[in-house]
Order: C-alpha cells, then structure tokens, then sequence
C-alpha cells in the first residue's frame, strides 16, 4: 500500500496533483487507515498513470473523467482519436520547427528552393545587394499569397536575366542608388525593353501577376523604401507607356493622348 506521496513519484505527479484528481472526481479517495493515513494500491497508480498520460496529451479533464468510466472499445476509439490528434500537431510543430530554422538561413525565411536560387543568380550576376534584398521581400510576400505560382514566376524571371539588357538595367539602377544619374536614360532602355518582350511573347507575359491592389501597394512600398530611386524610376517609366513596379502594365503615355 502506499502514501499519497509514494503514489505521486510512481504517477510522475505532484502530491497536489493528486489532490486535484480527488477534487475532480477523477481518481477515489481511500478512507483512511487506522493510523490516520490514506493508503493507495496498485489500481489507483495505474489509474493515475491513465490520468497524467491523457492529461499531458491535451484531453480535458471532464474528457478524462469519461474516458476512465467507458468501455474497452470505446476507450479503444477514443485513443486513436487522440493519437491521430497528435500526429497532426507533430507534422504542424514540424513545419514550424522548419521554419523557425529558415530565420537563421538569411533568404531561405519562407522562401521557396527556387527563388532562393533566383536571388543568388542577381548576386552572381553582380547586382547591388540593396536591390536583391528588395527582390527578397517581394517574393516573401508573393510565395505566403500564391505559393502554387511560384515555379512558373521564378522560371521566368530567370528566363528574363538571361538577357544582358536586363542585367544592365539592373546594374544601373544599382548606381543610381547612390547618385540620382541616368534615370531618364534608363527609363528609355527599360520601356524599349518591355515594348520588345510585349510585342515577341505579348502584353500577357509582361503582365502576368494577378493580384489584390492592396498586396501590390505593399511590395510596391517594400521595393520603394529599400531602393528608393525606383519610385522615380516608374514615374519617368509612365511617361513611356509603362506603370507599375510589381505589377507591370502598358498604360498610354502623354504623346498618345488626344489634345
């Protein structure tokens, strides 16, 4: 037989652990023995155990309660409802876990292999890091938006800086950063530049993110703030038939208007 303290160390509980089962109706109370004590055999740590275990496993307590007074089946079923339970909060605290891991890993934070590989290519290719970070947030954003589009996205962009005209834009734009020189001159390369892809794979391939205005403010901002130059960049761009930072679109320029 044992003390109510002995019963703790065996369940892996606390005395007032025990006490609480009492309270709850979960665990008997013996009577006390003549010595005053309450006194515990084998069943009541077993039952204990079943108490801590299904407890630790988030099962409420009045859950609990039921569960000790159902049949062997029914316990049975109500068990590997609990374990299919956890299993689903083991897979979710992995994903966690695996992003967790990706904080530490500079542009691995939320972001898919593939862009990864996109982000290093714009630094081999020599591109000022100020412009990849802004690249960076943009695609954070758009791979927690649409994440089933994102293979199709980065494969174009990788297609895109193939082109040596597009790494000068990029290269260019990084000088500007530091010396507001050649703006109007790139705007000129980079509306040519649109109005050739344009008119090879058409206005679609351009423009080819579909997304909420508010979520295009946002990155448009992201990329603002980080390389600020570009904000001009587009104003000077409009004024060629082009608007537009994240979402690229043929707009008409002042020259096409009617006076």
């Amino acid at each position: 037989m044992l003390t109510i303290g002995e019963l703790a160390a065996y369940a892996g509980v606390t005395v007032r652990a025990v006490r609480h089962y009492h309270a709850k109706g979960l665990l008997p109370e013996p009577e006390r023995d003549h010595s005053g004590y309450r006194r515990y055999d084998a069943a009541a740590a077993i039952e204990l155990i079943k108490i801590r275990t299904l407890a630790e496993a988030g099962v409420p307590l009045a859950r609990v309660r039921e569960l000790l007074r159902a049949d062997e089946e029914e316990f049975a079923a109500a068990i590997a409802d609990i374990d299919a339970r956890l299993r689903a909060e083991i897979r979710q605290r992995q994903r966690h876990r695996e992003r967790i891991a990706r904080l530490a890993a500079g542009d691995h934070l939320a972001l898919p292999p593939e862009v990864v590989g996109y982000l290093d290519r714009l630094r081999a290719l020599g591109i000022d890091e100020r412009i990849v970070r802004a690249e960076r947030d943009g695609w954070i954003l758009l791979a927690a938006h649409s994440p089933e589009r994102v293979a199709e996205w980065t494969a174009r962009k990788c297609e895109q800086i193939a082109d040596p005209r597009l790494v000068d834009f990029y290269r260019v734009l990084g000088q500007a950063l530091d010396e507001d020189a050649r703006l109007d001159e790139l705007a000129d390369e980079l509306a040519a530049y649109f109005t050739r892809l344009a008119g090879e794979r058409g206005d679609d391939y351009v423009d080819d993110i579909d997304l909420e205005p508010a979520l295009v403010r946002l990155m448009d901002t992201l990329a603002f703030d980080t390389v600020p130059p570009a904000r001009r960049l587009i104003e000077l761009l409009k004024r060629r038939g082009w608007s537009g930072w994240t979402k690229l679109e043929r707009v008409a320029s002042p020259g096409d208007r009617a006076p």
